[in-house]
């Protein structure tokens, strides 16, 4: 029998409300000694609140939700105190008091609604994600994943490929030992119309960058403004900035919000091949990884001297200096006086709002990715294949990926990880 847990589920106290959270087999016990009866089931009703002792803890609302029909799947109880961390921390010690109580691990609620069959794992990861986002952009992604778009997207797929399982079974059902049926006429059809969805739905734009923030990494040589312009994105001092080549000699990295869409913003040490020391030389090495690894490059050195070939803008930064530097650079400002800034941002979050998700849209994570990849590849497989036994393997293949997709087969090596990004009490 599973431990019976608790936990603040509510923000840090002191607050107005405090609401502590009880789930397991003995949560209707501990809320019954606590308030001395127990409410009728969700409805929220007064209680004084009183040890073991019999002193009195808090006046406070309580709530009785039995299971199976609970957030976890099992008995549930809820005390919404007053906010005072005295008040919180007496509730607490009185819970842990009773045997078979204890405190909740990170995520243990979310991990047991999952285990009971309450939510499955593609919506407990955007569940942690709605608790991290910080835009709204993110918050309305998460949203869609948490109450179950891409669930019902797979298992409406799952249902179409257990279709096709059954028009093979019948064709294997019905043969003779040494003559193997040939595949359904309309086979084929229905196969890659799936992969087609399939495809569709692996060409959006990823989570990680909507989770992470836009990846924005401002590169040049030393003294070409790139930490003047950096400060004037993050509107923060954030970087030191001086006449002296090599002032930046490691990595910054700063997250903002433009016009609500996620930015990580870099500022890199200044690239060169001369004069530099045994720390800056580092410091370029790491400038040359994170060009590598970005969304978009600004580069703010000669034309057509960046260091990567992907997504690269070419930026005059210091237009208020004469002559000019670049012949036609795609943004010409001065990070000083503010002009030309406005345009940049513009244009910045023009840029994300084609690389991020649509807003309400349901993005994929690597794992998610990875495995309708496998899918629609198992997919391709069978519609190429004229034998109904192989065809039949890559359909079982296809079930298993997204089987795996929603937690249903195949996922404890990564349960930890996921329930660990939850605070306590979630």
């Amino acid at each position: 029998m599973a431990d019976t847990i608790f936990a603040l589920s509510s923000g840090a106290p002191p607050a107005g409300i405090a609401v502590v959270r009880i789930s397991g087999p003995d949560a209707g016990m501990a809320l019954q000694t606590l308030a001395g009866r127990l409410p009728k089931s969700r409805r929220a009703t007064l209680a004084r609140l009183r040890d073991h002792a019999g002193d009195p803890l808090d006046d406070a609302i309580v709530l009785w939700f039995p299971g199976p029909a609970s957030a976890t799947g099992e008995d549930c109880a809820e005390l919404h105190l007053h906010g005072g961390r005295a008040v919180v921390a007496a509730a607490e010690r009185a819970l842990a008091s009773f045997p078979g109580l204890r405190r909740a691990e990170p995520g243990e609620f979310t991990r047991r609604a999952f285990v009971n069959g309450r939510i499955d794992l593609a919506e407990a990861e955007g569940l942690a994600d709605l608790l991290s986002a910080e835009t709204e952009l993110q918050r309305r992604s998460a949203l869609a994943l948490a109450e179950g778009a891409l669930s019902r997207r797979v298992d409406r797929w799952r249902s179409a490929v257990l279709g096709l399982s059954a028009m093979l079974e019948a064709v294997l059902d019905f043969s003779d030992d040494d003559d193997v049926g040939a595949l359904p006429g309309d086979f084929g059809h229905r196969c890659t119309a799936i992969e087609a969805e399939l495809s569709e739905w692996l060409a959006r734009p990823r989570a990680e960058p909507l989770r992470q923030g836009l990846k924005v990494v401002l590169a040049g040589p030393p003294n070409a403004g790139k930490s003047t312009l950096f400060n004037a994105l993050v509107e923060k001092e954030a970087a030191i900035t001086a006449a002296l080549p090599g002032t930046t000699r490691d990595v910054l990295v700063y997250s903002a919000a433009l016009d609500g869409l996620p930015f990580s913003f870099v500022d890199t040490a200044g690239l060169r091949s001369d004069g530099a020391g045994e720390i800056e030389r580092i410091g370029i090495a790491r400038a040359h990884a994170e060009a590598r690894d970005a969304d978009l490059v600004l580069w703010l050195g000669q034309d057509g001297a960046g260091p990567i070939d992907g997504e690269l803008w070419e930026i005059e930064a210091q237009a208020d200096r004469a002559p000019p530097a670049k012949r036609a650079p795609r943004h010409r400002l001065s990070a000083l006086t503010g002009a030309g800034m406005a345009a940049l941002r513009t244009d910045l979050i023009a840029f994300a709002r084609a690389a991020l998700p649509k807003p309400g849209d349901a993005a994929l994570n690597q794992r998610q990715h990875s495995l309708l990849a496998v899918c629609r590849d198992a997919l391709a497989a069978a519609s190429a294949q004229g034998d109904p036994l192989l065809a039949a393997e890559e359909l079982r293949l296809a079930r298993g990926a997204l089987d795996r997709l929603l937690g249903r087969t195949g996922v404890e090596d990564m349960l930890d990880a996921l329930f660990g990004r939850f605070c306590i009490g979630k």
